[in-house]
């Protein structure tokens, strides 16, 4: 079984050198291959045609006419012979002209073309020859030494070589090249990889310039290591917050306790202090299975139970439920809605969002103020759920930050709660593909629940 090779910079290098390698052997196998198709097809071309012009010769004027042709060809009267090799014989292949002692041996007694090495002048040359039968049983040999164009061939060859080996060192100091700038981003990249193990979150990978797949590496990886450093901040604010938020309730508990402990009152008083301590307990509980909620929201196993769901409906029900509660604050709760908003969801999650919302506009609504809820479908199909007060709204450099958890602002810190509120609706907004937009309402927040996830 033939293994992957693994990725590195000398497999680069050697994978660059094969690929150029390759490449050259694809440019230079049809060169050749014309080269020797065009070369031959020539030769038998002229070959053909001069042992045509015998053949003519021989049947206007005789064998005796032929015979002195070729006679005066061989002499060196008409052209460079060299490289010719022609021969004449009768019938019984016995020599009448020529400049070949005898009939080859190698060649056939078969009309056509022929390919054959044959002793020439006393070597042996690799030739062509047309063989031609004529009239009365007299054959014709023509024919060419090819061995001269072996010399051409070699030094396509050798050039061919030279390239080869050119692109080696090329591909070679290529590769070295590639390989050691490589290994140096490699070893920066390390480097600060390193110091972000060792505690350094706000450290981040070098970036460098141009766009290249490294560089979109490093970014990719800086982002994530901002998202990390994101998270790791808010665990440490949750986890501080937490801390904060029941060191007070514990307090207070362990203080009533130890006040009955040591007072031992009435009955009467005891029974007070020990309800009181179940209100820190059930503080402490709530803020426990607030924590947990969100945990299982932002894991999005609730996705999974996920159901068709009139959000008009359920933000309607939302609203009539807080009903009472607005009378004897004496604020106006209204509901208005343009008509079934259908998505899929969950029910439960998104009733207890929209609760969260009219709850905390009924805490910071005036006296004698109104609160509006809303139920539509925007253009982009989304449905938007929203409530609106008159209370003192929130400033812009908190609208982000109230959606922390834990997170209180100034004019939260006299009521009731421990910051998990808007929190949990912006998870259940995020759960469902959308999101909980905060905006002015002049006076007041108008809170908007957003939701994509529709069928």
């Amino acid at each position: 079984m033939i293994k992957r090779l693994r990725f590195s910079a000398l497999n680069v290098g050697l994978g660059y050198v094969a690929v150029s390698l390759v490449v050259l052997t694809l440019f230079a196998t049809p060169l050749l291959y014309a080269w020797h198709n065009t070369i031959e097809q020539s030769r038998t071309e002229v070959l053909q045609a001069d042992a045509q012009n015998m053949a003519n010769l021989f049947a206007t004027r005789g064998p005796d006419a032929l015979a002195a042709a070729v006679g005066t060809r061989v002499g060196g009267q008409l052209e460079d012979v060299e490289n010719t090799i022609i021969l004449f014989t009768d019938p019984a292949l016995a020599k009448l002209a020529g400049n070949l002692p005898a009939w080859p041996r190698e060649v056939p007694a078969s009309a056509g073309v022929h390919a054959a090495s044959i002793d020439v002048r006393n070597r042996v040359a690799r030739v062509v020859l047309i063989h031609k039968v004529l009239p009365g049983g007299y054959h014709l040999l023509l024919g060419r030494d090819v061995s001269r164009f072996e010399k051409l061939e070699t030094l396509f060859m050798s050039g061919l070589a030279g390239a080869a080996c050119m692109v080696l060192v090329l591909g070679a100091a290529g590769g070295l090249l590639v390989r050691r700038t490589l290994l140096a981003k490699v070893h920066d990249i390390n480097q600060a990889a390193a110091a972000i193990m060792q505690g350094d979150l706000a450290h981040r990978l070098p970036a460098y310039g141009g766009e290249n797949e490294l560089n979109t590496l490093v970014e990719t990886q800086n982002r994530m290591l901002d998202q990390i450093e994101h998270l790791v901040d808010g665990i440490r604010n949750v986890s501080n917050a937490i801390a904060h938020d029941l060191r007070t309730p514990l307090a207070e508990l362990r203080s009533r306790l130890e006040e009955l402990s040591v007072t031992r009152p009435r009955p009467e008083q005891t029974f007070a202090e020990i309800d009181s301590a179940i209100a820190d307990v059930d503080r402490v509980i709530g803020i426990f299975n607030a924590l947990l909620r969100l945990a299982e929201i932002d894991s999005g196993t609730r996705r999974s139970g996920f159901i068709e769901v009139d959000a008009a409906a359920v933000a309607g029900e939302a609203a009539e439920f807080y009903q009472p509660v607005a009378e004897l604050q004496g604020v106006a709760l209204s509901f208005a809605s343009s008509g079934p908003l259908l998505l899929a969801g969950d029910p439960l999650l998104l009733a207890q969002a929209v609760g969260n919302l009219i709850d905390n506009a009924l805490k910071y609504a005036q006296q004698r103020g109104s609160i509006i809820v809303e139920a539509s479908r925007r253009a982009d199909a989304a449905v938007a759920i929203s409530v609106s007060d008159d209370g003192p709204g929130i400033p812009d450099g908190e609208k982000q930050k109230v959606l922390e958890r834990f997170y209180r602002g100034d004019a939260s810190r006299s009521t009731p709660g421990v910051g998990l509120g808007l929190s949990l609706v912006a998870a259940v907004a995020k759960l469902h593909g959308g999101a909980l937009e905060l905006t002015d309402n002049h006076p007041g927040l108008r809170a908007t629940l957003v939701l994509s996830s529709l069928r």
